[in-house]
């Protein structure tokens, strides 16, 4: 099993650009492990990490509702958003500047065959980094992703997530909001969940800003332990 995780930083990338890169990487490893079942091969197949931010976009996953986007195309283009429907699971969600977001593109046959504990390991990557800052992340039951004040008027979401897989290869991921522009997210209905608001990691501190790399050390930190991974640094 091949445990070593080639991480990419792509900076500020366009989504559909980023999204095409997935599919790549993504149809690669399926085809190494189509090929290894076929031909009896054994073939080591790839792990990558992308961790990129996103110029301001709303994507709509597999299982979401067009009316949780509560602006039309002329609004976006005023507020200088795309919008996409995606082959994720999930809702709804926003991603922007300030946002640190993560697309893991494993084969689980390297880890584990386990998608529910793939969700419940990436949410505690997030947990765990958020516990540095002296904040008490959580999950809530019933709703992916990664919350503060759990079970409180004040439950806040800190962290989306939404996934695809296929013969157990993942891609999409998760989005931490560290310095994010939290007007965006008045725009739609957060991962089709009404009432329940949403947070950044600055806005809890008290900050202006949190640095974004300091943020993403500490993730791949939590990830590398969690996942027992070895990250190398790789340019795209």
């Amino acid at each position: 099993m091949n445990k070593t995780v080639k991480l990419q930083d792509l900076g500020l990338k366009d989504y559909k650009e980023t999204w095409d890169y997935q599919e790549e990487l993504f149809k690669a490893t399926l085809d190494i492990k189509i090929k290894n079942r076929r031909e009896g091969a054994s073939l080591d197949t790839p792990n990558h990490f992308l961790m990129v931010e996103h110029p301001h976009v709303f994507t709509l996953g597999k299982s979401g509702d067009m009316e949780n986007l509560l602006v039309d195309q002329k609004q976006l283009d005023q507020e200088g958003a795309s919008f996409y429907k995606i082959n994720r699971g999930g809702d709804i969600t926003y991603h922007g500047p300030g946002q640190i977001v993560g697309y893991p593109i494993l084969d689980l046959d390297n880890f584990f065959t386990d998608i529910h504990k793939y969700l419940r390991l990436l949410e505690e990557m997030v947990i765990l980094t958020m516990a540095e800052y002296g904040l008490k992340g959580e999950r809530s039951k019933g709703e992916t992703g990664v919350w503060l004040d759990v079970g409180t008027p004040f439950a806040r979401k800190i962290c989306a997530m939404g996934v695809r897989a296929s013969r157990w290869v993942t891609m999409h991921g998760f989005a931490l909001n560290v310095n994010a522009d939290l007007g965006y997210f008045d725009l739609m209905i957060p991962c089709g969940i009404k009432g329940k608001a949403v947070t950044s990691l600055n806005v809890e501190l008290g900050r202006r800003e949190v640095p974004m790399e300091e943020v993403r050390k500490k993730l791949i930190t939590h990830f590398e332990a969690l996942f027992e991974a070895e990250c190398i640094e790789s340019k795209a």
